[in-house]
């Protein structure tokens, strides 16, 4: 990976060995395998047993969840926050482990909707909730830093599994718990 960042520094028309760039193939290439850890992990070893048997039915929203990904169109970064909501049927997630879906899946190359089911999926295969809704908001540098530039654009996607998908009522208080 360190030989084909030197190739596009050199390609820019960059001298690799001036002092800032002498190093740069080796940490793009450290950097660029971290902010795709997501292909080393697998849902069960993020899991790590963390489910639990629960009595409740009700609601369950983690919210705010900061995430940073790659577009794999043009490799740029997109960041924002992810929602997720699910109804529980016997089974709850550890709180951590949320959060740690969304990281797994975000640290791969893909689009924003790609990512927002894959984090819906997991959780419903992970616990049979009778429902999961996962919200996505985020600023991609590929409208931002080029083509349109576009500073204040912000994505939505959404997925609704389930009683989220059913229900408008069930739907609809997940979305204003949500936007409080």
């Amino acid at each position: 990976m360190e030989e084909h960042f030197a190739s596009i520094i050199s390609a820019v028309g960059e001298d690799l060995n001036r002092e800032g760039l002498i190093d740069t193939p080796k940490r793009a290439a450290k950097a660029f395998k971290f902010l795709n850890n997501g292909y080393d992990k697998t849902l069960e070893e993020v899991l790590n047993g963390a489910i639990f048997s629960a009595d409740t039915e009700d609601m369950v929203i983690v919210k705010d969840i900061e995430l940073y990904s790659l577009c794999e169109h043009h490799l740029l970064p997109f960041i924002g926050k992810c929602h997720v909501g699910y109804l529980p049927q016997g089974k709850v997630l550890g709180l951590s482990k949320v959060a740690r879906i969304i990281d797994m899946y975000a640290r791969r190359l893909q689009i924003q909707e790609k990512l927002t089911k894959q984090i819906a999926d997991a959780i419903e295969l992970s616990i049979g909730a009778r429902g999961v809704a996962v919200v996505i908001e985020a600023k991609h540098l590929c409208m931002m830093m080029r083509g349109v530039e576009k500073q204040n654009s912000v994505m939505t996607t959404s997925v609704m599994t389930g009683i989220f998908r059913k229900e408008i009522s069930t739907r609809s208080e997940f979305l204003n718990l949500i936007n409080r």
